[in-house]
């Protein structure tokens, strides 16, 4: 396993929209692993396969607190959503910016599973907002767009400032 490199906002890769997978190999399964050892040395709770520029519809999330719950979900699909929170969202591809968010409160996501087996996952708080979230990515969104204008274009000032420093 290896650590990947996740891209930065306002990387235009991020706007990919993400290809649906049509078959699960060993590259797929390989890249879930990856994908996972990222996120959790990042740390995070979610990243999605967008992030690594990889534009197939692959996400891997665990939003428990004892961060033994890993879900990888190919080919996700919200089927149904209901409800409303506010939560306050970040991002491993926005590193240092928090924002609330608006979000279904309860979704149900249909997805594959690394051996190709159709699955459901109802949630509810936290990883409803992290299956969202990560689910936005493969439809080529950062959270970020769901905030005004005027705090995008202060969130991407900060990120060109940061990018200086650290040049």
């Amino acid at each position: 396993m290896s650590l990947l490199p996740i891209l930065r906002f306002p990387d235009p890769r991020l706007r990919k929209v993400a290809a649906r997978v049509d078959k699960i190999d060993d590259g797929i399964r390989r890249l879930a692993r990856d994908m996972a050892e990222t996120m959790y040395e990042a740390p995070g709770i979610g990243l999605a396969a967008t992030q690594v520029d990889v534009h197939a519809r692959v996400i891997v999330v665990d939003a428990s607190e004892t961060r033994d719950q890993l879900l990888t979900l190919i080919n996700p699909e919200i089927l149904q959503q209901d409800g409303l929170q506010v939560c306050e969202e970040g991002c491993l591809s926005v590193p240092g910016v928090y924002d609330k968010v608006e979000r279904a409160e309860h979704v149900v996501v249909r997805y594959q599973d690394l051996d190709g087996a159709e699955q459901t996952v109802d949630a509810t708080g936290l990883l409803a907002v992290c299956l969202q979230h990560e689910i936005d990515h493969l439809q080529g969104r950062v959270f970020v767009e769901h905030l005004s204008q005027l705090k995008q274009l202060r969130i991407r000032n900060k990120l060109a400032k940061q990018a200086r420093i650290t040049a």
